[in-house]
């Protein structure tokens, strides 16, 4: 669920904090953490260190109960040693290992990457044992779907805080796949961005991991406007914040309110029926999205989101990414 000092998740999943303090004491001996991408390494009792790789550094503990996390992408092995002696269990070593990570130095006005820790050799054997996995993998990875002439913004420091022409574009691939009037997208689902010039199956991949399907709701106009007042005014730095495609609105975030409604280019109509589309895990009240899955007018359609990606960029290619910029359809007060 993700590690928030103190407490302080915000609008994210209450974490592992939370998690340790509500339990009684002890519980839990340890939680193994991840979600929020972080080198647990504190100083003190709730103020994370200025961590740096290869750093000593020590878990948080709440509660009873050590909370570690190895930060992100196989950066770090996280090892924890311990002592059980007359009925107690002790952490006596906590690491957070690089993994050949590098660093970059400048020495005589030069910059090269230097290793931050001893080198980890490679086991050759292993290596070769795993190679035929590591190439049938490629093969169907490195395939070209489709060609764009710019970058496709997904960003997590841009994809969250604003409307990107990626957040747009899968937006719009689901509303096209669901044969709705417009989508809505969770930019906390969109891992990356997609590269100017050849675009491949594992770039669609890397931009949407998790295998979300693509949700339909049915609506009548006044749902829609009730809908769209609780995913709008979601806050950024959130994976809560959402990307829109066929919609226009301006949004009051103060009031939790929405206003100057468009679908299509036309008025929202309060007693018209309307189709949007959603991811599944949202669909589900995840982000805090509202829940529509047990909704009568709510139906999963069962493709899968990168899979709908896929065929939209090739049917598309080339990708004018002009064509997916946002024009202030979405104005925030």
């Amino acid at each position: 669920m993700g590690h928030y000092q103190n407490a302080e998740h915000g609008i994210n999943a209450p974490g592992d904090v939370s998690l340790a303090r509500y339990l009684p004491y002890g519980e839990l001996d340890m939680i193994v953490g991840g979600h929020s991408q972080e080198p647990v390494c504190m100083e003190g009792a709730n103020r994370m260190a200025d961590f740096a790789p290869g750093d000593d550094c020590q878990p948080d503990r709440q509660n009873g109960t050590y909370i570690v996390q190895a930060h992100e992408w196989g950066k770090y092995v996280g090892r924890a040693d311990y002592e059980f002696r007359n009925g107690e269990l002790t952490m006596v070593n906590y690491q957070l290992i690089p993994v050949n990570l590098k660093k970059t130095v400048e020495e005589n006005g030069e910059r090269r990457k230097v290793l931050v820790a001893e080198e980890i050799a490679e086991d050759s054997e292993l290596r070769e044992f795993l190679r035929p996995y590591q190439e049938k993998g490629q093969a169907q990875l490195n395939v070209t779907v489709a060609q764009s002439n710019g970058k496709l913004e997904g960003d997590r420091n841009v994809v969250r805080f604003a409307q990107t022409n990626l957040g747009r574009l899968i937006a719009t691939a689901a509303m096209q796949a669901g044969k709705a009037d417009f989508g809505v997208m969770n930019a906390g689902g969109v891992r990356a961005s997609l590269p100017a010039g050849e675009i491949t199956y594992k770039d669609v991949l890397t931009v949407l991991p998790f295998g979300n399907t693509v949700g339909v709701v049915s609506m009548s106009g006044s749902e829609v406007l009730e809908y769209l007042e609780a995913v709008a005014t979601q806050p950024v730095d959130s994976g809560a914040y959402a990307q829109f495609a066929g919609v226009s609105l301006r949004v009051n975030r103060a009031e939790g309110s929405v206003s100057d409604v468009m679908i299509q280019g036309q008025p929202l109509a309060i007693d018209a029926q309307y189709r949007f589309t959603v991811p599944s895990f949202n669909a589900a009240g995840g982000d805090g999205y509202p829940k529509v899955t047990d909704l009568p007018g709510y139906l999963d359609t069962g493709f899968v989101d990168a899979d709908v990606l896929k065929a939209y960029l090739a049917e598309q290619s080339p990708i004018d990414v002009a064509a997916y910029a946002p024009q202030g359809e979405i104005v925030y007060q």
